[in-house]
């Protein structure tokens, strides 16, 4: 089974991830500085925060909001980094407020972007949920008309026993099990779904991507807290 954190590097297309580009380029090319650690690394793995004009920290997982962006690498760790050292601040150079729910704001918007490109998905037919349904397109290696099958999603809830033949079927295939049968169902409309295929495309790649994002971010949330806020760690 291949690990969200290492399929976001690679492209469903099968194109080999980007090149290190020099420092001077970072602000146009697909490498960012992380506020937290400081390193330079592709975005894909990364968070866009920017200042708004009241001066609170804001989300912008578009990428589109006007300002000077702060990114942070989606892990718990750096997450805790940030908040506890108030590194928000001094990567903005000024004064900043940081919304004391600022991680449960980031894990609801990232579920309702994966949520949403899973759904997506499946009104476009670049996806399949149902177990003989699933098994049969990892068997031909082809969702419906849509072409190769480039991701599973499974039921966080659903049978271990059963989840485990699905994945055996696609050894090397990123999965997806940060949401539970009802959500699934939901995104889907329908009744029930714990077992779920998307195709090669863009709808797959934002949903890998975002899929890892979250996985960062709830680590945080689940029980990771900046020294000072009942951290354990």
């Amino acid at each position: 089974m291949v690990g969200l954190n290492e399929a976001i590097g690679q492209d469903p297309e099968g194109l080999p991830p980007c090149e290190p580009q020099e420092p001077a380029d970072l602000e146009k090319g697909p490498l960012r500085r992380c506020v937290a650690t400081g390193t330079v690394q592709p975005k894909d793995g990364m968070i866009r925060f920017v200042v708004a004009p009241d001066g609170e920290i804001v989300p912008d997982l578009e990428e589109r909001l006007p300002g000077r962006g702060l990114w942070l690498t989606a892990e718990p760790s750096a997450l805790a980094k940030a908040l506890g050292k108030n590194l928000f601040a001094k990567a903005a150079r000024r004064a900043v407020r940081v919304p004391p729910d600022l991680a449960e704001r980031l894990e609801r918007l990232l579920e309702r972007r994966c949520l949403d490109a899973f759904g997506l998905a499946r009104r476009a037919g670049q996806a399949l949920a149902g177990y003989e349904k699933v098994r049969e397109a990892l068997k031909t290696n082809q969702v419906a008309r849509a072409g190769p099958p480039c991701l599973l999603v499974e039921a966080s809830d659903g049978s271990p026993d059963q989840r485990g033949k699905i994945t055996a079927l696609a050894p090397d295939m990123p999965v997806v099990d940060l949401f539970d049968s009802a959500a699934m169902a939901a995104a889907l409309g329908r009744e029930a779904a714990v077992h779920a295929v998307v195709a090669r495309g863009k709808l797959a790649k934002s949903l890998v991507r975002d899929s890892a994002r979250l996985k960062g971010i709830k680590g945080f949330v689940a029980g990771i807290a900046p020294a000072g806020r009942g951290s354990n760690v």
